[in-house]
């Protein structure tokens, strides 16, 4: 099921997406704001929905962020090709720590944005870059869990775009701490929160979701990969970023950066002002943002 919030002829609404649009609020007989407010709660009674005709809704759609309330946002560093290439980048070889846990960094919630939106050119940097993603969205406390029990806390997967000042996150990390500025000017979601019960029937026996994404940078193909390549699956993530603290309904767990994922890797030029970063998958839909 693909759930999306948005204004609809000026109107906020939180709806399902099935070949048509249908309101939730009128499904489940609930206010906008009722539904936003108890999102979580009533995941479970979202999900037995069966939207009709006399649901559906017309109009002029201005996207917003999927999920009402984001917490927090962890991201981690989970592809091993995209941590060679960056590494390798640098001169560095990589290290055997990098193995022994998934490692993450927080960004920075106020300056998260919704697909369908413009970005600002960073003023301090010249070095704009993005990042394919995949996030996962927690729709229930969890604290110290393990295994494959973990993926029972996350209620949904976002698209998502890391966006990067590579030249400033250069400068800061000789610092050996961070990244900071480099990393928290934006981070944008895509249209559709997307139900796990659709994400996690892509998985294999080792955890590993079977999920392509592909980006786009003017409608030229950058960067193409699949969720399957990671190294760390989003079990080992969530175990790590658990133990000990607790992970509540509205925090995301960020993959990290897809294999070739991002212009660092790719060598070419990075971005522009007047250029439109496109992300797609066909299981999550589309992000998309023109910087400006």
């Amino acid at each position: 099921m693909k759930i999306f919030r948005a204004k609809i002829n000026n109107e906020d609404k939180i709806c399902i997406y099935n070949n048509k649009i249908y309101d939730l609020s009128i499904l489940l007989n609930e206010s906008t704001e009722y539904i936003e407010n108890n999102f979580f709660e009533l995941y479970d009674k979202i999900l037995k929905l069966k939207p009709d005709d006399d649901s559906s809704v017309h109009g002029n759609i201005e996207y917003k962020i999927p999920v009402p309330y984001i917490r927090s946002v962890r991201d981690f560093y989970s592809f091993e090709g995209h941590v060679k290439n960056a590494r390798k980048n640098k001169g560095l070889n990589m290290i055997d720590e990098w193995y022994k846990f998934p490692v993450f960094y927080f960004s920075c919630t106020p300056n998260i944005y919704p697909s369908d939106c413009d970005i600002k050119y960073p003023e301090k940097s010249k070095m704009f870059d993005y990042e394919m993603e995949v996030a996962a969205v927690i729709g229930r406390r969890t604290i110290n869990c393990h295994g494959s029990e973990c993926i029972k806390s996350v209620y949904g997967f976002m698209i998502m775009n890391d966006w990067s000042l590579r030249d400033i996150q250069r400068e800061e990390m000789k610092v050996l701490l961070g990244p900071a500025k480099g990393k928290d000017y934006a981070t944008s979601f895509g249209r559709y929160f997307v139900t796990s019960d659709e994400i996690l029937s892509k998985r294999d026996k080792n955890n590993k979701i079977n999920l392509k994404m592909e980006t786009y940078v003017n409608d030229k193909l950058y960067s193409s990969g699949n969720l399957n390549e990671i190294y760390f699956s989003f079990c080992d993530m969530i175990e790590r970023a658990s133990e000990d603290v607790p992970l509540l309904p509205g925090d995301i767990i960020g993959s990290g950066t897809f294999n070739t994922g991002c212009i660092l890797e790719l060598g070419t030029e990075y971005l522009r002002k007047g250029d439109t970063v496109t992300m797609r998958s066909d299981d999550l839909g589309i992000l998309t943002n023109r910087v400006v």
